[in-house]
């Protein structure tokens, strides 16, 4: 072998070892994690169709616990996509991974600050983690996109309303000067001011107007929309929609709009802020609503069937959307499948792809 292979073998060999094996072009593409006892991220490439291919696995140099958590926001990625973060719940740290086209390279675990994370916010340079385990807390960390690492943010650590409230979500809103938790058990929705410094006000504990609130979204007014699962009542899910002031008062603007489904608990909105899809865990039905003007809920469709993930026993979790929010894409973990359908311009969904062989353990959805 001469040497110009030697060296074009070692660099190729160097190349397998810090990334997928997916190629590096930005068609789209989408991210689940294993949550298995060695946590993986699963890498799929979305074609211009929206139909998705799996292309490798990484390790995220974590744990997770072995079954799905019920969080909102395992995975996140920053604003530009060239950055993911993972929670790795059974082993209390978070994981950085760098993004060239679909390939990952893992950049950095931390420990997470507290006990089992199960959601990530990012918003510019800081990231806050929840850690779900008692005592449940809310910590901060400043985030080096030129190095590649997380750094914790000195005196940002901040408790839930109690030891173990069911937190299930953590997010900024659209101006990254607010940080909401949701808590489930609690009936609470907590928010905390963000500082210059980056460290976080006492949270104001306010009640959600839905029992079992879980996931959340801003919309681009930055209105707060939040499910509520009502603890899994039958046909009695609804997502209300609050405004939100400087301050992090929340002022309700649609109470608890009934979806006629069952544990209503993952949420997104389209990038152009007039559709949100909901989850139905409890009876396997996506949700779709419109958002007015004000913020004002309405349902898409009458019966709040938007979109049928395969029947009660199909569990639909996880939701993303595409950056253009052409595709929603959804885990089942009763079935261990991930769904994609098809954005359409009034809001509707047409149905894209099943994929199979997806761990049920699979927990966090984001896509590119």
């Amino acid at each position: 072998m001469t040497l110009g292979r030697i060296i074009a073998f070692a660099m190729l060999t160097l190349s397998t070892a810090s990334f997928t094996q997916a190629q590096d072009d930005d068609r789209g593409a989408v991210y689940t994690m294993t949550n298995s006892v060695e946590n993986d991220i699963l890498v799929f490439q979305r074609s211009a169709d929206g139909t998705l291919s799996r292309v490798g696995t990484v390790r995220t140099g974590g744990a997770g616990t072995g079954d799905n958590f019920g969080s909102n926001g395992a995975l996140a990625l920053t604003e530009d996509g060239r950055w993911l973060f993972a929670v790795n719940a059974g082993s209390n740290s978070i994981s950085l991974f760098e993004r060239r086209g679909n390939s990952l390279r893992l950049a950095d675990t931390v420990a997470s600050g507290g006990v089992t994370p199960v959601s990530i916010a990012v918003s510019g340079s800081r990231v806050y983690v929840l850690n779900d385990g008692a005592p449940a807390n809310v910590t901060g960390f400043f985030f080096d996109d030129d190095r590649g690492s997380l750094h914790p943010i000195e005196n940002s650590t901040r408790p839930l309303s109690a030891a173990s409230p069911g937190a299930p979500e953590i997010g900024f809103d659209r101006t990254g000067s607010l940080l909401v938790v949701t808590e489930k058990a609690t009936n609470l929705i907590d928010v905390f001011q963000i500082g210059d410094d980056g460290t976080p006000t006492s949270p104001n504990f306010q009640n959600s107007i839905g029992k079992t609130p879980f996931g959340f979204a801003f919309d681009l007014r930055n209105n707060l929309l939040v499910t509520e699962a009502f603890g899994g009542a039958p046909n009695a899910s609804a997502t209300s929609s609050y405004e939100v002031d400087g301050g992090g008062n929340l002022e309700t603007i649609s109470g608890s709009v009934a979806t006629h489904q069952s544990a209503a608990c993952w949420i997104v909105i389209t990038r152009n802020g007039r559709f949100a899809y909901a989850s139905d865990t409890g009876n396997g039905i996506i949700t779709g609503y419109r958002i007015g003007q004000h913020g004002l809920l309405s349902l898409l469709d009458a019966s709040g069937n938007s979109a049928s993930t395969g029947g009660a026993n199909s569990k639909p979790v996880d939701l993303a959307l595409t950056r253009d929010s052409r595709f929603l894409y959804g885990i089942n973990v009763g079935t261990g499948t991930l769904l994609g359908w098809r954005v359409q311009a009034d809001g509707q969904l047409v149905f894209i792809q099943t994929t199979e062989a997806i761990p049920v353990s699979a927990t966090g959805l984001v896509a590119q």
